[in-house]
């Protein structure tokens, strides 16, 4: 052990193509990127300053918008600067790091999405016990562990790849450091990492995605018993934008992580990881924005508000 080379750095390959390309490349994911920010700020800040949105389907709705500000600024402010200069390379720590809030904020989401499914089983199937089951002090409480479980399982997944010895190559082929090419590139045993990972994995992101599905099996077929058309429209129109973020999240998920040709084709696997990691992230406020009427008059009203200040502020200044 003494006579091997520990490396202290890797290089993330990135997407390799032409410098033109890199630069289209910089511009779209800066865009991307701030609109994602803008986006969900925005969502937070409707929900805060809206007293009509503060329930528990918003309440659970502003802590994945936090989460899905963490999960990228994690990831693409150091994929834009890699494309900048072309170097590619990360410390150690760095890579280490990245991994732990890439990790522990997946895990998290999961999770949310999960509590999210439940408050609208409670709404639909059991609305007479909506208010006392779904009260503020559960959905602070709930919060809070999901938090907590994505924090403190990646911190055990960290802390062993923490001790484990690095002694090269130490190329990664992707743009950011992820579970999988650490443990590849791992000169210690890594049974243990690949154990843990794979136990908490399936408690905190399979279980939760099954949950999603039953949850939902069992909202439809109350919905399919509602008598009237015109309800069962306003029933689903409730869930759908939930329904469409769960799908999209973990289309990606399963496919970026349980599809065949992920080892054998370099670019797929960068195409759905660009998809997990950015795009979903895009169209979490989007769809919630767009799909959403509580939101659409939440967000009327703001506007409305800046448009009398403004108002105002011209007057006086005639």
């Amino acid at each position: 052990m003494e006579n091997e080379t520990h490396i202290s750095e890797f290089i993330l390959l990135g997407f390799q193509v032409t410098r033109n390309v890199e630069i289209m490349l910089f511009v779209l994911l800066l865009v991307v990127y701030i609109i994602i920010l803008l986006g969900n700020i925005l969502i937070l800040l409707v929900i805060f300053n809206n007293y009509s949105l503060h329930t528990p389907m918003y309440f659970f709705l502003s802590n994945l918008s936090i989460c899905e500000v963490v999960f990228t600024t994690n990831i693409v402010p150091n994929m834009l600067d890699d494309l900048l200069s072309e170097d590619g390379s990360i410390s150690l720590p760095g890579c280490l790091t990245q991994y732990y809030f890439f990790s522990s904020t997946a895990t998290t989401e999961c999770l949310l999405l999960a509590l999210m499914a439940y408050d609208r089983y409670l709404a639909i199937c059991r609305p007479l016990h909506y208010s006392s089951l779904m009260n503020f002090q559960f959905c602070c409480q709930t919060s809070m562990w999901a938090w907590l479980a994505g924090l403190t399982i990646s911190m055990v997944t960290l802390i062993l790849l923490c001790k484990s010895h690095f002694c090269g190559p130490n190329i990664i082929d992707n743009f950011f450091c992820d579970l999988s090419p650490l443990i590849e590139l791992s000169c210690s045993n890594t049974f243990l990492i690949e154990i843990e990972s794979f136990i908490f994995a399936s408690i905190l992101t399979l279980l939760p995605f099954v949950y999603i599905i039953v949850t939902y099996i069992i909202i439809l077929y109350n919905i399919y018993k509602i008598p009237s058309s015109t309800g069962r429209k306003k029933a689903f129109s409730t869930c759908s934008s939930h329904l469409a973020v769960v799908a999209t999240y973990y289309g990606t998920l399963i496919t970026m992580y349980v599809a065949p040709s992920r080892k054998q084709i370099s670019s797929i696997s960068k195409a759905l990881s660009l998809l997990y990691t950015v795009v979903t992230p895009l169209l979490n406020p989007i769809v919630y924005s767009l799909r959403n009427k509580e939101i659409h008059i939440a967000l009327n009203d703001i506007l409305k508000h800046f448009n009398i200040l403004f108002n105002k502020h011209d007057n006086l200044s005639l």
